[in-house]
């Protein structure tokens, strides 16, 4: 039954009480009802008892259960009406009784009236400084959804959901990381870095660090401090914490005894089916490090490349280099060098069994694994590339004949490039290519220019090579990536459209920017040296124009100290100039290109007074 019969209460915002059993009094009962069963045989009743007292008490309290569940069914409409809890406030702003997005809005709008105040700067006490943190630097503010969604799921009796009312906190977020880098500036001296585990060498005697703590923000902690007190009234307060690297000063100890000391104890030796090496100490301490990750923790590694370099050319006894196929001219037609396949040894089985005899002071042998290797270019990909017909060349003259210094290095630079391939799409590097340019490559001492004077060097004369080849690539239309012009210009050289090198800073590099490959083919003569391109031509022709000089400079006359070291020159005008590549192809322009250099007026240097 319920108290309306079959309706339910009317669907207003009135409460509904629910209520418990209670006593009616005496007077108020009904008359004795008649026994319908035995004779109790307990003792008598109490003549003061209000008769049918007992029977009465059972039968409000059934009733009023009823009506507790009627009123019960009708309040939980009112109570759970919408998807927020009916009392539910989150910054003063009621959502309960809400959609979700109807919270949602109701809680933005209340955001946006505190704008102001919720972009404002946040004071923040770290140690015994107080600094500012701007919200929006830190990635501070409240989200929206999260809050929603944890006021939908706010538990409370039911009683409270249909009197009282309940309060939801916000949830905030930050960005950690954000904000110990604000706040890691703003700890100022009372702070202390942490001083990282350290073991290195120092010729074959391992030096170590012990690690110290730093004195620091813990990026979690602040984040949850300022989560927490934010929109508080008081400044949010950041402890300062020390943080341990994560490899103590015991961990650095034992890792020198056990490792780092034996390592170098004595030499191991390398053994594979086509001989053996000795890895001396020295290599071994040049290629064991001990490199710390951000936490500080210390980790061996065994660098092959730097084992590889430490050796020398120790390792040309066990292992062949592969060899790329190259171009040839044979009468005057391009014919394929065959490539070689290689055998090298296995990079990380070396490093790995390594390491695991260095801590040993006997047995130090390591077995290596020689692996086959193919070259890069192969025979067959290299009579697949186009290489078909001379696309450009371009010659330059020397004085001095085959016997200077300065016309052997441009000829062997000339025979170091001879019948190299460029693959499509592949950047060709002048220095990678040759690599170091000194005595053991055969190359001699020869007037070269350095900090804008004559003076003698290892290499004089491979500038002129690289002009040479610089304006062959030039006329063949391919990309220049990097060149740089002679500081001065030189009568030999074409102006602008030429380019120096000095290994390893200045180098020169172009692109072959076509579907094809191409060759490069040097020659020489007593007093010249040429650079052809070959591969398959894709334009009708490529010109350079040029601009009249201007800002024309003269040069100084500069005395210097008489000897060996002092070449005299007499000095060339300084300029300005603009050449302009024009590449045609089916008879229109296709590309125009500047090119614009400013040459120094080269002094007249005169050796003596």
């Amino acid at each position: 039954m319920t108290l309306y019969g079959d309706k339910l209460p009317p669907a207003d915002d009135r409460p509904t009480v629910q209520v418990t059993a209670v006593t009616w009094p005496a007077a108020e009962a009904g008359p004795p009802q008649p026994a319908t069963g035995p004779e109790p045989t307990g003792p008598a009743p109490d003549p003061s008892a209000p008769r049918g007292g007992r029977r009465r008490r059972v039968v409000l309290a059934a009733g009023m259960a009823t009506v507790l569940l009627a009123a019960g069914a009708g309040a939980g409409g009112y109570a759970y009406a919408g998807e927020v809890p009916r009392g539910t406030t989150v910054l003063g702003t009621e959502v309960g009784g809400k959609s979700r997005a109807d919270a949602a809005r109701a809680l933005r709008a209340e955001l946006d009236r505190r704008a102001v105040t919720l972009a404002a700067p946040v004071p923040v006490r770290i140690g015994d400084r107080t600094t500012e943190i701007m919200p929006a630097d830190v990635g501070l503010t409240v989200d929206v959804e999260a809050t929603v969604a944890a006021a939908v799921e706010a538990q409370a009796a039911p009683l409270s959901r249909l009197f009282g009312s309940r309060t939801v906190e916000p949830v905030v977020t930050v960005d950690p990381a954000r904000l110990e880098t604000v706040l890691e500036a703003a700890v100022g001296p009372q702070g202390r870095k942490m001083t990282m585990p350290k073991i290195t060498y120092s010729g074959t005697t391992p030096k170590k660090v012990h690690p110290k703590p730093a004195l620091t923000v813990d990026a979690q902690a602040s984040a949850e401090a300022l989560r927490r007190n934010w929109l508080g009234a008081e400044p949010v307060t950041v402890p300062l914490v020390e943080k341990h690297p994560a490899t103590t000063a015991e961990e650095v100890d034992r890792l020198v005894a056990e490792l780092a000391a034996p390592a170098v104890a004595a030499p191991v030796k390398l053994t594979t089916q086509k001989g053996s090496v000795t890895i001396p100490a020295s290599a071994i301490a040049r290629s064991l490090s001990f490199p710390a990750d951000k936490t500080g923790k210390l980790t061996p590694k065994l660098d092959v490349k730097k084992l590889r370099t430490a050796l020398g050319d120790k390792l040309a006894a066990i292992e062949v280099e592969p060899r790329d196929a190259s171009m040839t001219l044979a009468g005057g037609t391009p014919k394929a060098v065959p490539s070689r396949p290689g055998q090298r040894l296995d990079d990380d089985a070396l490093g790995r069994d390594l390491l695991a005899v260095l801590p040993k002071a006997d047995g130090r042998t390591v077995d290596g694994v020689l692996k086959p290797v193919e070259a890069k270019l192969t025979t067959e990909k290299v009579t697949q590339l186009g290489i078909k017909e001379k696309v450009s060349s371009f010659t330059t003259h020397f004085t001095g004949g085959l016997s200077s210094a300065r016309s052997k290095n441009i000829v062997q630079i000339a025979k170091d490039v001879d019948g190299t391939v460029v693959q499509p799409g592949e950047t060709f590097s002048l220095n990678g290519h040759t690599g170091e340019r000194g005595y053991k490559q055969g190359y001699h001492d020869a007037p070269v220019i350095l900090d804008g004077k004559l003076v003698p060097g290892v290499g004089g004369g491979t500038s002129q090579f690289t002009t040479t080849l610089f304006n062959a690539i030039y006329y063949a239309g391919l990309e220049d990536v990097e060149h740089k012009p002679h500081s001065y210009w030189f009568s030999r050289y074409p102006a602008v459209i030429e380019s120096t090198i000095f290994y390893p800073n200045l180098d020169f590099k172009f692109r072959n920017n076509t579907p094809y490959g191409v060759m490069i083919d040097t020659s020489y003569t007593s007093s010249s040296v040429t650079v052809a391109i070959w591969g398959t031509k894709i334009y009708d022709s490529v010109k350079t124009e040029y601009s009249p000089r201007r800002n024309i400079t003269r040069p100084k006359v500069i005395h210097l100290e008489p000897g060996p070291s002092c070449i005299a020159t007499n000095g060339i005008n300084g300029f300005t100039q603009d050449a302009y590549r024009i590449i045609r192809k089916d008879g229109e322009v296709v590309k125009r290109e500047k090119f614009t250099w400013t040459y120094q007026a080269e002094p007249r240097f005169v050796c003596g007074p």
